[in-house]
């Protein structure tokens, strides 16, 4: 009988291991899919399916949102997963990474841009003229310093934000305009009818690709975003992190 070491044995088991692990992996997801899909309503898209960093809990990602199940996809689970140990929000952290965004992949030329300090630190954001979050945003922004804003006017809410959003982006100062409104309610100009507006329908197009769901919506250089109008020194806190990590 030819001896055969435990070593030359170790990765033709280690392979076949894997490739099983890999089977039951793929049946488990089938699975999840195929009963997950008789019980949910049919305009709802299950985008990924994977192991969760719990054994035995599967992560369900429909668009940016994240549940839990089972391996056989009988319970579907709301909530977060939360490591105690690390004192990290896993759930947060996976939704951080799917909504992330390069930055520098942002058509700045479709933004209403103004700069204070340096403008070194630069942020986008994405904002109805008519929501009062934003407004109460544009305030907390006034406290930074050394920022580049770029503002996407998506109007969303109705009403006359569409004209509203037409008239700041045509404005002869549209980053005056934009402020003023913002700021003081002071009435934007009336818009050129020879005024190319057509930034805003990419805005909102840029929008719905990136996933935003609501306004404000901002978005750091490193592609992390903040939902809602955070306060001055949350923005400070962010932009600070932001630097230390560069």
């Amino acid at each position: 009988m030819k001896y055969v070491s435990r070593k030359t044995l170790a990765l033709p088991l280690a392979m076949a291991a894997l490739a099983l692990f890999g089977c039951t992996a793929q049946a488990n997801e089938d699975t999840i899919r195929k009963n997950l899909a008789t019980v949910l309503p049919k305009e709802i898209k299950i985008d990924e399916v994977r192991a969760s960093p719990i054994t035995g809990l599967w992560e369900v990602r429909i668009g940016s949102e994240i549940r839990y199940t089972d391996a056989s996809g009988q319970y579907l689970i709301e909530g977060e997963i939360l490591d105690l140990k690390n004192k990290r929000n896993l759930t947060q952290d996976r939704v951080n990474k799917i909504t992330a965004i390069d930055f520098s992949s942002l058509p700045l030329k479709d933004a209403i841009v103004w700069k204070k300090g340096d403008g070194k630190r630069r942020i986008a954001v994405f904002a109805d003229p008519n929501c009062g979050y934003c407004k109460r945003f544009e305030k907390s922004l006034q406290e930074a310093n050394n920022v580049t804003v770029y503002t996407f006017v998506i109007p969303i809410l109705g009403g006359d934000s569409p004209d509203k959003a037409r008239a700041a982006w045509c404005a002869k100062d549209n980053t005056i305009a934009w402020r003023n409104w913002m700021l003081d309610g002071a009435a934007l100009p009336r818009a050129d009818g020879k005024c190319d507006a057509s930034a805003i329908d990419r805005n909102l197009a840029l929008s719905q690709k990136i996933r935003v769901n609501g306004t404000p919506a901002i978005l750091f250089e490193d592609g992390s975003r903040a939902p809602g109008a955070i306060s001055a020194e949350q923005l400070e806190q962010r932009l600070q992190s932001l630097e230390k990590k560069s």
